[in-house]
């Protein structure tokens, strides 16, 4: 049995498409979610005998299932997170790096030689590694096509935002399905359908965000806040982004509001020193990530003080 775990972002769908065109798995069982859901390995549990695959997705918030797991299974593990102590077992292969200018593609990247860099670049465009990107490009590469790379990785990476699999336009799994015949993303660009569903939504929900106010400014940097709603939800990320590059020496915050009245929080470094994300969000429960960017899946109403503290302490220095 085989089985492909990535994250449902752009970076683990780019990671998953680089590995199986190179080794296609055409029988793999594969599990994925929205973004927030990285506890992926919860889904494999009781799993004996099988090649596990793992992209994206933090090894430490996953730790709990990995004993049980490694008694009999191999595992690759290639990700860019806080990964904590790494199991020591003959049956766990880590390819882990958590350098803030790093994705899970890259990694990728590295381990096949560059061989499908492209689809690499298309994700470090929607992991917001948008100098990163343009430096790993192909030389030969017209402004036109980095354009079309930075617009495909923020789309795609734009599908992945939701409270649950309802909110999305494609499940990970259905996306992955339509990339997987392409082994040239301009050739995706072109043909694929679904570009014009995720364009169209795209377009919408920024509508819906644009001339949005800063609820708090300080010298940390700004945060916003953003309804419970599903298109609030789906923007989330490329919002949150786009507000970081504008501003690339302050620290931002997206709030948005859980059905249970918490808050679903996304924290972006400031770009010209992308550190201390993960330490912010790691100091509250449910909270993780990585160093440029991190998040807190539901922080109580009544913490919200507190983490705006911790957020000034972090990043105003």
């Amino acid at each position: 049995m085989f089985y492909d775990i990535f994250n449902g972002d752009a970076d683990g769908l780019c990671a998953l498409h680089q590995l199986r065109l190179v080794e296609p798995r055409p029988e793999a069982i594969i599990i994925s979610g929205v973004k927030r859901d990285i506890k992926l390995l919860k889904q494999v549990v009781g799993v004996t005998g099988a090649v596990i695959t793992v992209l994206d997705i933090s090894l430490d918030s996953n730790r709990e299932y990995l004993p049980a797991l490694l008694a009999t299974c191999r595992i690759m593990y290639i990700d860019h997170h806080f990964a904590g102590s790494i199991p020591d077992s003959g049956n766990l292969e880590t390819h882990i790096d958590a350098d803030p200018e790093v994705c899970t593609s890259l990694l990728v990247d590295r381990l096949l030689g560059g061989r499908f860099r492209p689809w690499a670049v298309v994700a470090a465009f929607g992991d917001n590694l948008h100098r990163t990107a343009a430096a790993v490009a192909p030389t030969d590469w017209s402004t036109a096509q980095l354009d079309q790379a930075r617009e495909l990785g923020e789309l795609l990476n734009y599908n992945s935002y939701g409270a649950a699999l309802e909110d999305l336009h494609f499940t990970p799994q259905a996306l992955y399905a339509a990339i997987r015949p392409y082994e040239d993303p301009f050739e995706f660009f072109r043909k694929s359908p679904v570009l014009s569903r995720l364009r169209d939504g795209f377009a919408g929900d920024m509508q819906a965000a644009a001339g949005l106010a800063p609820y708090r400014e300080c010298r940390a940097g700004r945060v916003f806040m953003l309804p419970g709603e599903p298109w609030a939800r789906r923007v989330a990320g490329v919002f949150i982004n786009e507000k970081a590059r504008d501003m690339p020496e302050s620290a931002h915050v997206l709030l948005t509001e859980n059905s249970d009245k918490s808050y679903m929080i996304s924290v972006r470094a400031p770009l010209a020193d992308k550190r201390g994300a993960d330490i912010l969000c790691r100091q509250f429960p449910t909270g993780g990530g990585r160093a440029a960017a991190a998040g807190i899946n539901s922080l109580p109403p009544a913490l919200l003080p507190e983490f705006l503290r911790a957020f000034e302490e972090v990043f105003a220095q």
